[in-house]
């Protein structure tokens, strides 16, 4: 099974908490303690806080993680639009070309096109296929677009 790209990244990002967390967090608690009275310690305090916040984040990764790993890639469209595809718009108005990539949320950069699929932009172009029209809602007016070419996860290499 297709393994997805955006678990490499939480996986970096969970290595590197638990990380901080088994060593950085530790020496720094040891160092705060070395400077004595531990109530009015604030590099102590820090210390803590930041744990806690590692302990947090940690689970919220291994949480999505896990629910992404629960995806069946393999129920994501072949032939239309899906998590994972990317796609060629032609602006019927104006001819003008956009491309953009229905990706995680965590992966979301609209400088690149990359669009959340449950994004009103990427809810608009979930299930297309090349030839359809869309129209994507923008705050102050919408742009219609027609739908040249898709790029499914399947195809991607």
């Amino acid at each position: 099974m297709k393994r997805l790209p955006i678990l490499d990244k939480l996986d970096n990002d969970l290595k590197e908490s638990q990380r901080e967390l088994q060593v950085d967090i530790p020496k720094a608690i040891l160092t705060a303690r070395e400077h004595g009275d531990l109530s009015e310690n604030a590099e102590f305090k820090a210390a803590k806080e930041r744990q806690m916040f590692l302990e947090a984040r940690i689970s919220l990764l291994q949480k999505r993680i896990s629910d992404i790993m629960a995806i069946n890639v393999n129920q994501i469209p072949k032939d239309r639009s899906g998590l994972g595809s990317t796609l060629k718009l032609k602006a019927l108005d104006s001819g003008k070309e956009t491309v953009y990539q229905l990706v995680f949320p965590e992966e979301v950069n609209p400088d690149e096109g990359k669009i959340s699929a449950a994004s009103p932009v990427g809810r608009s172009l979930v299930g297309k296929q090349e030839g359809d029209e869309v129209t994507i809602p923008l705050p102050d007016n919408r742009i219609e677009y027609e739908v040249l070419k898709v790029t499914t996860i399947h195809d991607s290499p």
